[in-house]
């Protein structure tokens, strides 16, 4: 079979996933073509809406949110380039600077667990304001995203996937 114009591995790959979601729609009917109703525990869920927020950690859209597992009291990340240290500070910017995406800047971010390689790696990235990626938005700024964690589920104790930029994350999203 000829496809008539080139597919991005992208569109394919969206294609499978797109193509499998349905499959998994037609299990749940029954021999006669009629959805089949399961009223108890699981089958009471009606709808599942994963939202999720590009280039931006928990902490910094909710690190401040009651009973959540957010910004550690009195922590504070190194800045190499003043030789200080830098705590954590609410910043009702509408546009902030972040650091760069790459696997060996993540890396170098989490830095074997200690979490204090952020603000060095925005500098060498030249970030015109490195510090920004110790600074957090609160129900001020994002008030829709705070109702929904108050009114549905927050998960506090997820992680991307790989360390990587945006494409394969969401590719490790749909593929769930």
């Amino acid at each position: 079979m000829r496809i008539p114009r080139p597919v991005s591995r992208v569109r394919l790959a969206i294609m499978i996933v797109a193509l499998f979601a349905m499959g998994l729609v037609g299990a749940a009917t029954t021999s006669t073509g009629s959805a089949t109703a399961n009223t108890s525990g699981i089958g009471r869920i009606k709808h599942v809406i994963v939202i999720t927020q590009e280039n931006r950690s928990f902490d910094h859209y909710f690190g401040t949110f009651p009973g959540a597992d957010g910004i550690p009291v009195g922590v504070c990340v190194p800045d190499p380039a003043s030789g200080t240290c830098v705590k954590p500070f609410h910043d009702n910017a509408n546009i902030t600077n972040g650091g760069p995406h790459g696997a060996v800047n993540a890396t170098a971010d989490i830095n074997g667990g200690k979490m204090d390689g952020f603000i060095a790696q925005a500098e060498a990235a030249g970030s015109p304001t490195p510090r920004d990626v110790v600074s957090y938005k609160d129900q001020r700024e994002i008030p829709n995203y705070w109702a929904y964690a108050k009114h549905f589920v927050l998960e506090d104790h997820l992680y991307e996937p790989n360390a990587s930029w945006s494409l394969p994350s969401h590719l490790y999203t749909v593929s769930g």
